[in-house]
């Protein structure tokens, strides 16, 4: 029996998440996100160079304005992977003023170029998806806990899907905290946080479904069959969550600018699903477990 009592200490995992999730929510209600251009519209601005640019280049010369997050393509038939003299920029909704001061900006940083095209589009991720999204990631929670109570039981479906409630809840909480920019790549990041979480969650739920058929009898104490469970598949879950943390860190420390935003997310929700299945999802069980025995 392994001496660190996980399931035992239960209240405190719980609490330890509330003081990141409640402090979340109060900071998502006062302030909100950082929406991307994704979600509020922006600026397309198309350039013709005279000479092949680089995306970095032309990154530099945005970034005293607050701007380097922009989107940036290179295009045209000049194009290599390095440069080229065709280069579209989205960005946020530029003023008149600010837009003539990033303009002479990247004309004197980067060098001369003609303007192709310049104008306001709107948001490609409007209400009406944001809303299917919402409802997609419901059914598939409903999904799962009707597939996980049919080859387990009914409460471990739920613990599951509280566990991913958590897990989603606090990477929202640190995107409120830091305000980093939500974008499309932000809602990928979420889904692929979902299915990493529910795997490691499922392998754990398994071991303790196995140790309840070869040890459990009247009188066993539950609490340490979860412990045995846990310690069982811990080495597992932990050489998972370092691969990919070892992933989505090289994304981030050496990945272009605009991923550094989805490597973050995934970052963050890596570690909250590892820290998930380990410390809340067995012990929610648990409690619910004890619940109907009591």
């Amino acid at each position: 029996m392994p001496k660190f009592d996980i399931a035992g200490r239960a209240k405190i995992w719980f609490v330890i998440s509330l003081l990141v999730i409640i402090p979340g929510l109060i900071s998502m209600v006062t302030r909100g996100f950082n929406f991307g251009i994704d979600f509020t519209g922006g600026t397309i601005i198309d350039l013709k160079f005279e000479q092949p640019v680089e995306i970095s280049t032309v990154r530099d010369s945005l970034k005293p304005f607050g701007l380097d997050g922009s989107t940036i393509q290179l295009s045209g038939e000049t194009s290599d992977v390095a440069s080229s003299t065709d280069v579209m920029i989205r960005t946020t909704d530029l003023e008149e003023v600010q837009r003539k001061e990033v303009m002479a900006a990247i004309r004197s940083q980067v060098g001369n170029y003609e303007v192709m095209r310049e104008e306001k589009v709107g948001a490609t991720i409007g209400g009406e998806l944001i809303f299917n999204a919402v409802m997609a990631l419901v059914i598939s929670w409903v999904l799962i806990i009707l597939y996980i109570a049919y080859r387990f039981e009914f409460k471990f479906g739920f613990a599951a899907v509280l566990a991913l409630v958590h897990d989603i809840l606090i990477v929202l909480a640190v995107f409120s905290f830091t305000q980093k920019q939500i974008d499309s790549s932000f809602v990928a990041a979420l889904l692929t946080i979902v299915g990493y979480s529910i795997n490691d969650t499922i392998v754990i739920f398994d071991r303790i479904r196995e140790n309840l058929k070869l040890h459990f009898k009247r009188g066993t104490n539950l609490a340490e069959l979860v412990n045995r469970s846990i310690y069982q598949t811990l080495t597992r879950s932990f050489y998972t969550v370092f691969t990919c943390l070892f992933t989505t860190l090289a994304l981030y420390f050496f990945g272009g600018e605009t991923t550094k935003d989805f490597a973050f997310a995934l970052t963050i929700g890596f570690i909250s699903g590892c820290y998930s299945s380990i410390f809340i999802a067995g012990p929610l069980w648990l409690t619910f477990r004890n619940r109907k025995t009591s």
